[in-house]
């Protein structure tokens, strides 16, 4: 009887192991599971081993994601500079390329704009800092170190902002990438790429042979890095539960609610943008779109799941290569739709628990500097608090509030990053569409004037 019911389990076990093989997805849906589960039975909460040893064990079981971020990391640089330049020298159109490129800044600003209004119109509408004992709070804080505080992000002003811009062209582009300054690596590929359509075709050829090897190269090593997937969330998860556990999350219930909140309502407004621009169903979006948005949930870096979400915008979505190979390097560097909302909803969670009073100037200010401070900022994990801290700067919020959410930052960093990749891959779908919509358009008819 037992040899007939281990026969009768093996079929379903095969099927099961089918469904598991060849799908990222549900692979990285079980890895966050298992992670969370692991995380919580070492934690402190659970009380099952001391913390030096949930320590040691966290950091063995991080090692696989460590791996893959740092895999990932290495390729990032040469994948934008080659995607960028071959995205643009495919399109000999000038007229074409500015087109592009204008409406996707356009694009990334304005979607940024109103995630930051989302937010701020939340926390004004919840008020999740009136939740808490704020004197109890204010007065167990301690001020952030001096050096931490002149380390944070300077406000642009007027006088400064010419010196600003100058800053954004690389004087040493080696020096740029080295560094990992994505921003200049963009411009600075965006130069070549024009450059190269400009150039006699049979002698920018070499060097669009050698930028084809090179992104293949890339790809290739993100081939490999996605069989470290599973085990990379896996351990990430794993060893940030041991960390924190849940009860930090319980503390901050209601900040935490109003952000997830206002990530829900974004992820709405992006996806009727990808319905009624470009006439892609939500339900198919959300199909194609589900590998990137968990393994950037995981990894909360943009830039580390930039090749994956290039890959899903040519073969799940359709995008063509000169749309996604363009926009989607210069949406992990510029668009950052979900982080520039938790920045609205902290600004204001942080002024409530302050009492600080912020009027209509202080509200439009936060908008401006979260968009202007978006732009720009590393796809890496945790660079939103640092860019919150410039926030925080020009409505007078003491920065050591920072301290009161550093606790939940990280699982909130997962989820607005998960945000920030669908911001980018709509993007891709709705210019695509509109190029498209262009070039099918009929040319004008040209009179000679004759009858």
């Amino acid at each position: 009887m037992e040899s007939s019911r281990r026969r009768s389990l093996l079929p379903m076990a095969e099927t099961l192991q089918n469904l598991v093989r060849g799908r990222l997805w549900l692979q990285v849906l079980i890895g966050m599971v298992l992670g969370i589960a692991t995380g919580m039975a070492l934690g402190p909460s659970a009380g099952l081993v001391t913390p030096s040893t949930a320590s040691a064990i966290g950091n063995w079981l991080g090692f696989p994601g460590q791996l893959f971020l740092a895999t990932i990391q290495m390729i990032v640089i040469p994948l934008v500079f080659a995607s960028i330049i071959r995205g643009l020298s495919s399109n000999s159109d000038l007229g074409q390329l500015r087109r592009l490129g204008l409406r996707t800044v356009l694009y990334f600003v304005l979607t940024t704009a109103i995630a930051v209004a989302i937010g701020i119109w939340l926390a004004l509408l919840i008020g999740p800092g009136h939740y808490l004992d704020a004197a109890s709070i204010r007065s167990g804080l301690d001020p952030l170190p001096e050096a931490t505080a002149g380390s944070l992000l300077a406000t642009p002003s007027i006088s400064n902002l010419p010196q600003q811009f100058l800053t954004l062209v690389p004087s040493n582009p080696l020096s740029s990438m080295v560094e990992s300054n994505m921003l200049q690596v963009v411009i600075f590929a965006s130069v070549v790429g024009v450059a190269l359509v400009m150039m006699e075709r049979d002698k920018a050829k070499p060097m669009l042979d050698l930028l084809a090897s090179l992104q293949e190269v890339c790809m290739t090593v993100v081939r490999w890095a996605m069989w470290l997937a599973p085990w990379a969330v896996f351990g990430l998860l794993a060893q940030l539960t041991s960390k924190i556990g849940l009860q930090s999350l319980i503390g901050m219930a209601i900040y935490v609610g109003t952000v997830l909140l206002g990530l829900l309502c974004l992820l709405v407004l992006l996806l009727a943008i990808a319905r009624f621009g470009a006439g892609m169903p939500p339900g198919r979006f959300l199909r194609a779109a589900r590998d990137v948005m968990l393994l950037a949930f995981s990894t909360s870096s943009s830039a580390a799941v930039m090749p994956l979400s290039i890959k899903t915008a040519e073969e799940r979505l359709g995008v063509r290569p000169v749309i996604s190979q363009f926009v989607i390097p210069m949406g992990a560097t510029i668009n950052m739709n979900g982080t520039a909302l938790y920045q609205g909803v902290a600004a204001i969670f942080l002024a409530q628990v302050f009492g600080v009073e912020i009027g209509a100037g202080g509200l439009t200010l936060i908008v401006l500097t979260a968009v202007g401070a978006s732009i720009g900022s590393p796809a890496t994990p945790g660079v939103g608090i640092i860019v919150l801290s410039s926030i925080l700067a020009t409505v007078g919020v003491p920065p050591a509030g920072i301290a009161l959410i550093m606790g939940v930052d990280r699982i909130l960093d997962m989820s607005r990053t998960s945000l920030n990749v669908v911001g980018d891959l709509v993007a891709c779908v709705l210019m695509d569409r509109w190029m498209q919509r262009e070039k099918d358009a009929p040319s004008p008819v040209k009179t000679d004037g004759t009858a």
